[in-house]
């Protein structure tokens, strides 16, 4: 994924060539308290660093607030949020879309939390809790401080695309659609915990510190996978899209590699949810890449099913 983050200590890790090359492509309570004073990027832009206890540090969130907040001052707004990829961070969503200007003149806040460096927004073993931050905290804070209503929807891109089906199956009931572009959506399929893997030791740590060994703990990965968990989706309004990668040609190829390489879990997970009749809106496509380039239009197509849920106009 573009950009990847800075000023993390790598380490070297045996990997296959192959391994590596995909991780190259993701290149992207008490202790509670309010939220330092906002960083202004806007009219209607801001940053917040918000203190977390699941993280044990504060950590950043983007926010773009509607058009009126400052004047209508007795309103709460329904949330969209928008979770980045790996080696990415939380400017992704303002740096490489348009979402400022699309979100001009609608009822809803924006809020774009980051999930570290290596974009995967869970709990971590032996590490961080960047899921309860992402679903508890923020949405906790967003509600104190800037009148957020307690209807939510969220949506992201690779492994934000997984945060954004993982969150909504863990917790029933806390988004009323998630949408996911491009996402790790069966961690346990064949060569998908190799990626992630390869994610986790890009950034110099040991991939056991994200769910321990894929086969000696499988347990904890079936229950961070989203196909595992997708009975806890219904009745969540859902989106998933996923190209075929390879199909495309032309280009460089290793963003279809990667595309090709998470269109088996992809589909798996849709079949999982065909099986239990819950419902999904699906966009598989030939050809494609991991990239935003392709991404922004998935968001675009997703519009409609997130407004609806968000009660605002299309």
């Amino acid at each position: 994924m573009p950009h990847p983050a800075t000023g993390v200590t790598r380490r070297t890790a045996a990997r296959t060539a192959a391994a590596a090359g995909l991780a190259v492509l993701f290149g992207a309570t008490a202790a509670e308290g309010r939220a330092r004073a906002a960083t202004r990027l806007g009219p209607r832009t801001l940053d917040l660093s918000v203190p977390s206890a699941a993280l044990g540090r504060s950590a950043p969130v983007r926010l773009i607030l509607p058009t009126g907040f400052d004047t209508d001052t007795g309103r709460t707004y329904p949330v969209l949020y928008l979770l980045h990829g790996a080696h990415d961070d939380y400017t992704s969503w303002t740096r490489e879309t348009d979402i400022e200007a699309f979100t001009e003149g609608r009822d809803l806040i924006v809020a774009m939390p980051d999930a570290g460096p290596t974009g995967i927004p869970t709990a971590w073993r032996s590490g961080p809790d960047y899921e309860t931050f992402q679903v508890e905290e923020v949405p906790r804070l967003l509600a104190r401080e800037y009148r957020a209503s307690g209807r939510r929807a969220v949506a992201g891109v690779s492994t934000g695309g997984y945060g954004a089906m993982a969150h909504a199956a863990r917790h029933p009931g806390a988004f009323a659609a998630a949408a996911s572009y491009s996402g790790v959506l069966d961690t346990t399929a064949p060569g998908v915990p190799t990626i992630m893997d390869a994610i986790v030791a890009r950034e110099g740590l040991s991939p056991a510190t994200l769910w321990g060994n894929p086969l000696l703990n499988l347990l904890t990965w079936r229950d961070f996978n989203p196909r595992a968990r997708a009975e806890g989706l219904r009745g969540t309004a859902l989106y998933v899209s996923q190209g075929s990668g390879l199909a495309g040609g032309g280009g460089d190829p290793l963003p279809q590699v990667l595309e090709s390489a998470l269109w088996p879990s992809a589909h798996s997970f849709t079949d999982r949810l065909a099986l239990l009749r819950v419902p999904a809106t699906t966009h598989f496509y030939a050809g494609g890449g991991h990239s935003w380039a392709y991404w922004k239009g998935e968001f675009r197509a997703s519009w409609p099913m997130l407004a609806g849920a968000l009660g605002v106009p299309e």
